[in-house]
């Protein structure tokens, strides 16, 4: 029998992501709430917009959301955080530490932000806009030709959108999501997976429209610092994303700056960036195929892949619920100031 064509095996396992997520909803009951935020068309196919929340909603008890899917060509994100919800999920059937974890936290899931541009195989959604470039908000500096966002034509990668409308139904479903589940919290943090930048997994934080530093600098190093003392070898190259590139209309960006006028709580917003050059490097193949670039597509790797992050992802939930043991106040929080400049801006500005 012959190998079925890329294009079909792609798209069997797109099909097989959305039904997973389908499925998650009904195997987590009655821990697990699962709601529809939107519905996006790909001609006569309708694919939901999907958020999944755990644990307890009191916002007096921090909260962390992760994010996958953003950009469709990078799917692993997706798998990441699809993978993380189902182990969370079958966990509730034994693990009585989880039971006791969710009662001092919200946990917050939007797997497949894109679900259109995932059918699709593209970066952008089914309008052509790439997301991470289409909330309104302008680089304050010069950014890279085209790759910083563009609003020449939704035919080149990187289409920011029309000037002056409003922002796609994905990134207002984010938004909603955001502000009604994260931003009423004392703390929270979100990870939001992505893959493509380079052969070391990084770990952004904003801004990306500045070279200027963000607000919660100090937290920022105190978590880092914390990472470093916990997970002795970890891969992680901990930075804002300004360190590598500028660019218009970052989302995350706008939902922290939003985040600060409203309210003095603290919101972290970090990206997991997967270096899926290590992927190319070990299977050169993959730069033959568009999905080869952002995704491993041999089974063993992408196990791994999935592996490598979970420990991450458990991270950022605990620092989560013990952030009042390692947020710096007073004279500790000027020395992670500090110490953050020293090590991120310092002859870069």
């Amino acid at each position: 029998m012959s190998a079925l064509p890329e294009a079909e095996l792609n798209e069997r396992a797109d099909l097989a992501d959305l039904a997973g997520l389908r499925a998650l909803s009904g195997e987590g009951s009655p821990h697990l709430a699962h709601e529809v935020l939107c519905e996006v068309m790909v001609g006569t196919r309708r694919f939901p917009v999907q958020a999944y929340t755990l644990g307890n909603p009191d916002p007096e008890v921090p909260a962390v959301g992760f994010f996958g899917g953003v950009h469709g060509l990078e799917r692993i994100g997706a798998e990441v955080v699809i993978a993380y919800l189902h182990s969370l999920i079958k966990r509730l059937a034994w693990d009585a530490v989880l039971h006791r974890e969710l009662e001092q936290v919200r946990l917050v899931f939007m797997p497949m932000v894109n679900p259109g541009g995932v059918w699709r195989g593209t970066r952008a959604n089914p309008n052509g806009v790439d997301l991470m470039r289409n909330a309104p908000l302008d680089a304050r500096s010069r950014v890279p030709f085209l790759v910083g966002g563009q609003r020449l034509s939704a035919g080149l990668p990187w289409y920011r959108g029309p000037r002056g409308a409003a922002m796609e139904m994905e990134n207002q479903a984010v938004c909603t999501l955001v502000e009604r589940e994260l931003l009423p919290h004392r703390f929270s943090l979100v990870v939001d997976c992505h893959s493509g930048f380079g052969v070391n997994d990084r770990i952004w934080f904003p801004h990306a429209h500045t070279p200027e530093p963000i607000a919660h600098l100090p937290e920022l190093h105190a978590l880092k610092a914390i990472l470093d003392q916990t997970q002795l070898h970890h891969p992680y190259v901990f930075e804002p994303q300004s360190r590598q590139y500028l660019a218009h209309g970052d989302l995350w960006d706008y939902l922290y700056l939003q985040a600060c006028a409203a309210s003095p709580r603290v919101f972290l917003p970090l990206t997991l960036e997967m270096g899926s050059w290590m992927w190319v490097r070990k299977n050169p193949r993959q730069l033959f195929t568009r999905h080869g670039l952002f995704n491993p597509l041999i089974a063993h790797r992408q196990q791994r892949v999935l592996r490598r992050h979970l420990g991450w992802l458990d991270f950022v939930v605990r620092a989560a619920i013990g952030h009042r043991r390692w947020m710096p106040e007073g004279a500790a929080r000027e020395w992670h100031h500090q110490q953050a400049l020293a090590l991120w801006y310092r002859g870069r500005r």
